[in-house]
């Protein structure tokens, strides 16, 4: 059985989808492993490092999947990519199923048992597999160190012979595993810290790390989504959050935003409006830019400049620390890969909630329902 790990053609992306002691996991495991010449180079993993650990190395990516089981990477395959796939293989990267519908549409077509690690379900079980999890971790990290970079103030209080310094006010929106970190690495850096969710159950958690949760009154938990996720809430619950919200963002001095609802735009928590009425000088980093982010005034990939505040639309912060993101989702894959070898082979039990639900198409078919309902969707538009 052979798994082949492929270099990333995404602009900026530095992570690889197997370091040497993944591979190594895997040979234990009794498969072989083919690492695309270069593809850990953005990593600072060499070669010979992969050579080292008993991994083949192919001098071209056609090379590296001649002959292979299951081919690797951290984002979606492109479509020349997905043409040169050897027909019936498995596949597996970040995929966002309902949004990337022409790549799952070319998976199909060529007949790829694909799995995406945006679906691995949120399980005990599964928690050493869940790549979201320790990508946003990172991004949550990252994305402190980025806003407090591009502040004018310091984060921490200080007391000085000049006079004494107040301690920068960090608002987090979202207290999902990005958000939890983020308060931690503020908290840590010495900020004072508030952070709001939908969800009131995340208010201990908040609290343990030292923040103020900012609670929006309401009598349900119409916030709270399966598996731990947000979900969306009532036009009522709204008209409230952004009451609440907006008398703390125009205390702020760095806002950094988490929200994102699982294969949907991010949900739009911050107007200009709101930003207008921020302080000069402050900052919002939005983490959900990806989708969209959750401030209009965001734009992908760009640190922008609206009335005064600076908005970093970074959408892979993970990618900035190369380094441990690969480590982390190397770590997942081999981990997901491991599990469903069994004597040597694929294992592919559908009724295995984790292989089944991180599965989005198999034999010709799709068979992840969100997934399937907007290809047919798309097709009705």
């Amino acid at each position: 059985m052979i798994i082949s790990i492929l270099k990333e053609l995404t602009e900026n992306e530095n992570r690889v989808a197997a370091t040497p002691q993944s591979v190594k996991d895997l040979i234990k495991n009794g498969v072989s492993v083919n690492i695309e010449s270069g593809a850990g180079d953005p990593s600072f993993i060499s070669d010979n490092d992969y050579k080292q650990s008993g991994a083949n190395i192919c001098s071209s990516p056609i090379e590296a999947i001649k002959d292979c089981d299951i081919i690797v990477k951290v984002n979606p395959p492109s479509k020349k990519e997905i043409d040169s796939f050897p027909e019936g293989k498995a596949f597996i990267s970040f995929i966002q199923t309902t949004k990337e519908l022409d790549i799952v549409n070319r998976l199909v077509k060529r007949k790829i048992t694909s799995f995406s690690m945006h679906l691995i379900p949120r399980t005990t079980l599964a928690q050493s597999m869940d790549a979201l999890s320790s990508q946003a971790n990172i991004a949550g990290y990252k994305a402190v160190l980025n806003g407090a970079s591009l502040l004018p103030v310091y984060m921490p209080l200080l007391m000085t012979a000049a006079g004494t310094i107040p301690p920068a006010k960090v608002l987090i929106i979202g207290a999902g595993v990005a958000g939890l970190q983020a308060i931690a690495t503020a908290k840590r850096l010495g900020a004072q810290v508030e952070a709001f969710d939908v969800r009131p159950e995340v208010k201990e958690q908040v609290e343990s790390l030292g923040a103020k949760f900012v609670e929006v009154e309401s009598d349900t938990n119409e916030g709270s989504g399966q598996g731990g996720y947000a979900k969306e809430t009532s036009d009522e619950y709204k008209a409230k959050q952004q009451e609440k919200m907006t008398e703390h963002i125009i205390k702020s001095d760095l806002v950094i935003t988490t929200a994102l609802i699982p294969g949907r735009p991010a949900p739009k928590l911050i107007s200009k409006s709101m930003v207008e009425k921020m302080k000069k000088g402050s900052v919002i980093v939005d983490l959900a830019s990806e989708n969209g982010g959750n401030c209009e005034a965001t734009e992908k990939d760009k640190i922008t400049n609206y009335n005064g505040v600076t908005i970093d639309g970074s959408s892979n912060l993970p990618s900035e620390m190369q380094l441990h993101a690969s480590q982390l989702y190397a770590k997942n894959i081999s981990t997901f890969i491991n599990y469903m070898i069994k004597d040597g082979k694929i294992n592919l039990d559908l009724d295995d909630e984790i292989i089944s639900g991180a599965m989005f198409t198999h034999q010709g078919k799709i068979n992840h329902k969100p997934t399937l309902e907007a290809i047919n969707s798309s097709k009705d538009n």
